[in-house]
């Protein structure tokens, strides 16, 4: 059965962009430009991606047009929206959590959360996230986009595992 991991980067404020949706800001201190922080380790794991709509769009127009940055993992993206599926790509008219609830029966590795806020809070609300691994990146924008909606509870955690690099802290949480 897989895992339904969250695993972004937000600044020291909790944002996940700022208020134009730009995402140039995720970078280090530059105390250690070579080091590789987790993602590297993170992605070995990862079998397959969920993202939603803004997120797919931003990296197909923006962050990575015509060089898709994750062959050979299905892609899943949460939209309302009637969109031409790509190879490995499939579009999902549905709710994020019968998505995962179905991927998590289905698939063995890493169900990777990859954005945005939208797809995130909804499931974080539905109590579908088993981790969160949060890169908190040395910037407080004062804006933008939040990472966590208005929950109607509390969700408790459990700290499993920190470390740093490039002034980047990481954090990972369970749900206890």
């Amino acid at each position: 059965m897989g895992k339904v991991v969250l695993y972004l980067a937000v600044s020291v404020d909790g944002y996940i962009a700022d208020d134009q949706g730009g995402v140039d800001w995720l970078r280090g201190d530059g105390s250690e430009p070579a080091a590789p922080g987790s993602y590297p380790s993170f992605y070995e794991t990862v079998d397959t991606i969920v993202m939603g709509r803004a997120t797919y769009h931003q990296i197909v127009t923006e962050l990575a047009p015509g060089n898709w940055p994750y062959p050979g993992r299905p892609c899943y993206v949460v939209t309302h929206r009637r969109e031409q599926e790509r190879d490995g790509i499939r579009m999902w008219n549905g709710e994020p959590a019968a998505l995962v609830d179905k991927l998590k029966t289905e698939r063995e590795g890493t169900i990777w959360i990859c954005g945005g806020a939208s797809v995130a809070g909804q499931l974080l609300k539905e109590g579908r996230i088993d981790r969160l691994w949060l890169s908190v990146i040395p910037t407080v924008l004062g804006k933008g986009v939040r990472l966590f909606p208005e929950l109607p509870q509390a969700c408790p955690l459990a700290l499993v595992a920190t470390s740093h690099s490039n002034g980047i802290v990481e954090l990972v949480y369970e749900k206890r």
